[in-house]
């Protein structure tokens, strides 16, 4: 997952830990191996090179649901989808 533009909910560590504490791994560089982009006020082009690799974008309310959806799940399960 890459993180761009500002959070309302949670500072970049946070949201990170949370990536982190799901399986998940956080990474600064956006590519087609990209899994989401999370996307806050004032995205920057991080949000064009996504559409262009298609990669699925979530804004905040979106992220946070799917953690907790996460969250839910086995480890086994969450591995299988990240």
């Amino acid at each position: 997952m890459v993180l761009t533009g500002t959070l309302s909910t949670l500072s970049r560590s946070e949201a990170s830990e949370k990536i982190e504490k799901q399986g998940g791994h956080g990474s600064s560089a956006l590519s087609s191996k990209t899994d989401y982009l999370i996307v806050g006020e004032k995205p920057g082009s991080k949000i064009k090179k996504a559409e262009a690799l298609q990669v699925p974008v979530l804004d905040e309310k979106s992220f946070l649901s799917k953690i907790r959806w996460f969250k839910q799940m086995s480890d086994e399960k969450r591995t299988l989808l990240w």
